[in-house]
């Protein structure tokens, strides 16, 4: 049976009302907060493919590098580059058994660089290797509990395997201490980790409640804000949402703004800026939790 939560529903499933719309919004605010996306220098980076004769050209000269490379790396002559450059090819090949092999060769010779280990976490978790994907990331986190792609990907993963609880416990301890006996910026990344599992596990109250709790202990930032518009918009409070846009956008600058407003009519609110073009006025600080 799987896991349920406070309000219900089970663990890991966003409640029904959620459905591709709150997808779709959760999709439009990770777009506007792209620059602190995962790191994935290898991933998704093939461009379109040629056609025809240019294609089996193209096909033969990668095949070939390929070769070389690993004649290079059998001989023990590749540099660094060399091995990040075959990395780079055999994982635009969809070769991804031999891309791992790589991947715990480059990990193992650099431990201490641990986007290398996330990409190895990604690519054993895409094989539907997920103890393996695991045991990769807890070796990131015996290092630095609090690194914060590692525990994304862990509470992803215990979520998968049904172990909500334990994701959600594992994070709300480590809340605990960066909020205790002062509040340290690493809790706001944690914090914010966390009312996220809380909303896709459907625990929509509580998400709210962290999320305006974070807004309050880090005034200038947009983001707790955001978590929460989204939060009120799945909570169908079309109102309390626009507030909490207002706030955002109030925090944000230039193209932030302006991309905010965008997401804002996609959601079906009313403009975020006043008629002098100034974000409109809220209530105050406290209004979009209302």
């Amino acid at each position: 049976m799987p896991e349920r939560s406070g309000s219900g529903e089970p663990t890991g499933v966003s409640p029904s009302r959620a459905g591709g719309r709150t997808a779709r919004q959760r999709l439009a605010l990770i777009t506007l907060l792209a620059g602190c996306a995962w790191a994935g220098w290898a991933l998704g980076q093939r461009s379109a493919p040629p056609s025809g004769s240019a294609q089996r050209q193209l096909q033969v000269k990668v095949q070939s590098e390929v070769s070389q490379l690993q004649d290079r790396l059998g001989r023990g002559a590749a540099t660094a580059l060399d091995r990040q450059r075959l990395l780079s090819l055999l994982l635009g090949l969809g070769r991804q058994a031999e891309a791992i092999v790589l991947l715990e060769q480059m990990a193992d010779q650099e431990p201490g660089r641990w986007s290398l280990r996330l990409l190895l976490a990604d690519l054993r978790r895409t094989a539907h290797d997920r103890s393996g994907a695991e045991r990769e990331l807890r070796q990131i986190l015996n290092q630095d509990p609090g690194q914060i792609e590692a525990l994304q990907r862990m509470a992803l993963l215990q979520l998968e395997q049904g172990r909500g609880r334990e994701a959600r416990s594992q994070l709300q301890g480590l809340l605990n201490k960066a909020q205790s006996p002062t509040v340290e910026p690493q809790a706001l990344a944690i914090g914010l980790l966390l009312a996220d599992l809380m909303q896709r596990q459907g625990d929509l109250p509580e998400a709210a409640q962290l999320n305006q709790q974070l807004s309050e202990q880090f005034p200038r930032d947009a983001r707790p804000w955001l978590a929460l518009a989204l939060v009120r918009q799945q909570q169908g409070d079309g109102p309390a949402s626009q507030r909490a846009l207002v706030q955002a956008r109030s925090r944000l600058g230039g193209q932030g703004a302006q991309r905010l407003d965008q997401v804002a009519v996609s959601w079906g609110l009313a403009d975020l800026r006043g008629p002098s073009g100034a974000p409109a006025q809220s209530s105050g600080a406290g209004a979009a939790a209302n």
